[in-house]
């Protein structure tokens, strides 16, 4: 079992505490590593070094920089398989899946490095003579990531390397439950001399102690943080003694609407796939089915023939496991606890809503529930979980109406083969990303974003590279002789 330290200022260093957080692998419940339950003034040590580090970053050449991102992610890839194992072992990720994020970490990395060279400002007219307005992009300083656990490498990736490329230091909290991918991915770091030091910092610890001192650090000039409304609510409030910039991903109760103009076989294996990717724990997953009367029990039973398919299992020893262990037994109870309050309210379960049938782990079986009310809590909260409430519908106007009924604003989804249908529900939909007739999986290019409480600012592409950049305007004034 790995015992892991900080990082701080290029250097691993004890914490300036004297606790310890146990990792627990979710599928057999066994301590895999510890890290360090990081203080305050471990949190200060590292935004230190990472503001006295930001001063040569930010005049490190574009080039240089973007040279640096791409290798980090040539060198994820020498050790992908090692990813992949710590990946399945911390979080419980099925191989598949696993597999998948590693590589579009490494791909991310590569990603964003084309950017370097294309940061781009403006001239624009002035008003008087003999005047140029420049308008350009730097960096915006000292950046605080702080990951989830359900994408610890992913999201990793999509933090660092946008930060890095722009020209920004990063202190990197990983989650407290998934650390081993960002300790692995340290040593990457630690073993490219050309990153200065200070450049890149890990410390470990709770979201309550560490997050909280990230977000209210007077040399942290944005917090990035993906994570839970509640979550992201403390670190807003943290960050508004500083006024500082905000970055928010907290989550999602993306609608899957399905008309009675449907390909239901379509419709049946994207919401069976987006539900329950990542063991449903994912802020994109489709959590809520809203679907035509006329076609709701054919949906329903193409659904169940997919769930009833699926199959579970340790994803480190079944690599053709579908459905693996939720990260928790916390995460377990509130799942079982959700769907059993369904149940008394009047669902009824289609499918599943029960513990998984292993010795050791936390395992719920995919579950569909019918007969939901929109008024239930099953229907207005997060599940996260394996678990699709389906609700119907008569109208096109009463589905919109419903979807949009949610505190959450990120993913959503419609399933129809009528291009009128199709572009009403986009265009009068309230969320940051819809997925037209397919699963819910954003592209590294586009730009990963929501509303409402969802959260704020976004990632990916050049409007997510963007958000770690500010503008500077220059007015440079200069003698005309000839005047």
């Amino acid at each position: 079992m790995q015992t892991h330290q900080l990082y701080i200022n290029g250097e691993y260093v004890d914490s300036s505490g004297n606790d310890w957080i146990d990792i627990v692998n979710p599928a057999t419940e066994e301590v895999i590593s510890k890290t360090p339950r990081g203080t305050k003034e471990d949190v200060d040590r590292a935004v230190e070094a990472a503001f006295q580090a930001q001063k040569e970053w930010e005049l490190t050449p574009n080039k240089e920089r973007g040279d640096l991102v791409r290798r980090l992610g040539d060198e994820i890839e020498k050790k992908r398989s090692t990813f992949i194992d710590l990946l399945q072992e911390e979080q419980g990720k099925d191989f598949d899946l696993a597999r998948g994020e590693v590589d579009l970490a490494i791909d991310y990395f590569r990603y964003m490095a084309e950017w370097a060279r294309r940061i781009e400002g403006e001239i624009v007219p002035s008003d008087r003579p003999n005047e140029n307005i420049f308008i350009q992009k730097k960096p915006i300083g000292v950046v605080a990531g702080i990951v989830p656990w359900n994408f610890p490498v992913f999201i990793l990736a999509r933090k660092v390397a946008t930060a890095l490329v722009t020209g920004c230091t990063i202190v990197l909290k990983p989650s407290q439950q998934t650390p081993n991918t960002a300790m692995e991915f340290t040593k990457i770091v630690h073993s490219i001399l050309e990153i200065p030091k200070g450049v890149y910092n890990v410390v470990t610890g709770t979201g309550s102690e560490i997050g909280n001192a990230l977000a209210s650090h007077e040399k942290v000039q944005m917090v990035t943080m993906t994570g839970s409304i509640g979550a992201g609510t403390k670190v807003m409030e943290a960050a508004a003694e500083n006024i500082t910039k905000v970055n928010l991903e907290l989550g999602g109760k993306a609608p899957a609407i399905v008309t009675a103009n449907a390909d239901l076989e379509v419709a049946a294996e994207s919401i069976m796939q987006s539900r329950l990717a990542n063991n449903g724990q994912a802020c994109t997953n489709a959590e809520r089915v809203l679907v035509h009367e006329s076609v709701a029990d054919a949906l329903v039973e193409k659904l169940k023939q997919r769930f009833e398919n699926t199959t579970m299992g340790d994803p480190i020893k079944d690599k053709e496991a579908d459905v693996g262990p939720l990260v928790s037994k916390e995460r377990l109870e509130t799942v079982e606890g959700m769907v059993k309050e369904a149940v008394q309210n009047g669902a009824k379960v289609a499918i599943g809503a029960e513990r998984g049938d292993m010795d050791s782990g936390y395992f719920y079986k995919p579950t569909i529930l019918t007969d939901v009310t929109h008024d239930m809590n099953i229907m207005q909260d997060e599940i996260f979980g394996p678990v699709i409430p389906v609700t119907t519908y008569k109208t096109l106007d009463e589905a919109i109406e419903k979807g949009n009924d949610t505190v959450y604003g990120l993913s959503s989804s419609v399933y129809t083969e009528n291009l009128d249908e199709a572009m009403r529900v986009v265009n009068e939909l309230r969320f940051g990303e819809t997925f037209v007739n397919r699963e819910n999986f954003e592209a590294v290019q586009g730009y990963h974003a929501g509303m409402r409480q969802s959260g704020l600012g976004g990632a990916d592409g050049r409007h997510g590279m963007e958000d770690f950049l500010v503008t500077h305007t220059v007015y440079m004034q200069y003698k005309n002789d000839k005047q």
